[in-house]
């Protein structure tokens, strides 16, 4: 049996519809401007910003949890979640030959995030809730040069690690009430951290953001505030806004430079504001929580991720967004195309159902029914309608065009509607429910 499958070909994937935007800082643009990096389910997609093609890390046996990418472009690592008493693996991809540099297997059950040292010398790795452990790897061998345990306390959490901008030996880490910097000694190695003081406040830290001379770094807090410490003296110089914090804290946050800063907030909005006070004005409203901001060197659009699942392009000219890939952000429950062709096809998942062009993956249509579960979906044999079953009960019937409502049928199952199938004449729907009827 094994023999007859091997001869089976194995079918090419050609392209992916998705964005998994609930991996914080999980949406980076590559150095050289042409691909957007991001996970989705068990693989690191790559893909071209101008010709919309993919490719595809896929060697990950969990869902990815964390992705960077090293200053030059030539690296990329990527972490996963694993489930408790096995430990996840950290894969170092060569981004020019397409295949795995290094397989690092050392945290237990996940990976929370990863770094790049400023010259690609060395990969800094952060375990999760049941790890607790930073762990400094050397980029060339690909083995451990030292690690600890990132907070001295067993109930503190950290949850970002960064490099500094101009040293390979200096590392900072933060989280829930833990803000630290760390020295890496490679002749001994060992790692020493000192402890950042910031007085009587006490945060949650979401994301670090270095200033390029390396003078001070700035972390974006649960808090909805930004602290400003001085790297050298590790003593907090300012914190604000102090009126108006940013609503449902900070995930991304990025320095310009002009000197002003650029904030992501978990209400979906992004705010450009001023390093002095750190209060906003400029701001864009987006769907959905903003989990990550890439920002070009060279070019004249950003791009962001949110919680949504979406990617948009934000114009830094007149700061106007524009939707730039769309998917469902819950489990994709079924797949249709109408008769007679397959340039289009339907999906549904909770809140809405979508349709899609197959040739560009572009989001032709939605369908929102809000608090509520498709089921599942089908075309009419005519390609005139779009019916659905409902975790409500009720089977809906939309116009393929505009996604206008055409009927409903009230009730017909208790429990939800869970199966569905419309006849050849067009007229009759056969379903099925919860309760197995």
């Amino acid at each position: 049996m094994s023999e007859e499958s091997d001869d089976i070909p194995l079918l090419e994937l050609d392209a992916v519809i998705g964005f998994n935007g609930r991996v914080v800082s999980g949406l980076i643009l590559h150095p050289e401007e042409t691909h957007l990096i991001y996970p989705l389910g068990c693989t690191v997609i790559q893909r071209n910003i101008q010709n919309n093609t993919q490719e595809f890390l896929a060697e990950h046996t969990n869902n990815v949890s964390c992705v960077a990418i090293s200053k030059s472009g030539r690296y990329i690592a990527s972490g996963q979640e694993t489930y408790i008493g096995f430990k996840a693996d950290i894969i170092i991809w060569d981004n020019t030959k397409k295949d795995i540099h290094a397989k690092l297997t050392l945290h237990k059950a996940k990976v929370e995030d990863l770094a790049f040292s400023p010259n690609e010398k060395y990969l800094a790795s952060l375990g999760g809730q049941d790890d607790g452990s930073i762990v400094v790897w050397n980029l060339e061998r690909g083995d451990a040069l030292c690690g600890s345990p990132a907070a001295v306390h067993c109930g503190v959490q950290c949850l970002r690690v960064r490099f500094s901008n101009l040293s390979d030996n200096i590392l900072l880490s933060a989280g829930n009430g833990t803000i630290r910097v760390w020295e890496i000694d490679s002749s001994t190695r060992k790692m020493r951290a000192t402890e950042c003081q910031i007085g009587q406040l006490r945060r949650v830290v979401k994301c670090i953001e270095v200033a390029a001379d390396d003078g001070f770094f700035y972390c974006g807090t649960s808090s909805g505030d930004i602290l400003k410490l001085n790297l050298r003296t590790k003593l907090l110089n300012v914190y604000g806004p102090l009126k108006e914090k940013f609503s449902q804290g900070i995930n991304a946050l990025k320095l310009l430079k002009s000197g002003e800063m650029l904030v992501g907030s978990g209400d979906g909005v992004v705010s450009v504001c001023k390093e002095a006070n750190f209060s906003a004005f400029l701001t864009v409203q987006l769907e959905g929580g903003v989990t990550s901001v890439a920002l070009p060197d060279k070019g004249h659009q950003l791009y962001v991720g949110t919680d949504a699942c979406n990617i948009y392009s934000v114009r830094d000219e007149d700061f106007k967004e524009e939707l730039f890939s769309s998917s469902h952000s819950h489990p994709v429950n079924a797949v249709a195309f109408p008769f007679g062709t397959s340039e289009l096809f339907a999906t549904c998942s909770k809140n809405d159902i979508r349709v899609w062009h197959t040739g560009s993956s572009r989001e032709l249509l939605r369908i929102a029914v809000p608090n509520v579960t498709c089921n599942v979906v089908d075309f009419t044999m005519d390609g005139r309608c779009i019916i659905s079953a409902w975790s409500d009960g009720q089977i809906r019937g939309f116009t393929p065009e505009t996604g206008k409502l055409m009927f409903i049928v009230d009730n017909a199952h208790c429990r939800g509607a869970t199966a569905m199938a419309c006849c050849k004449d067009c007229r009759t729907i056969v379903s099925g429910g919860g309760r197995g009827r």
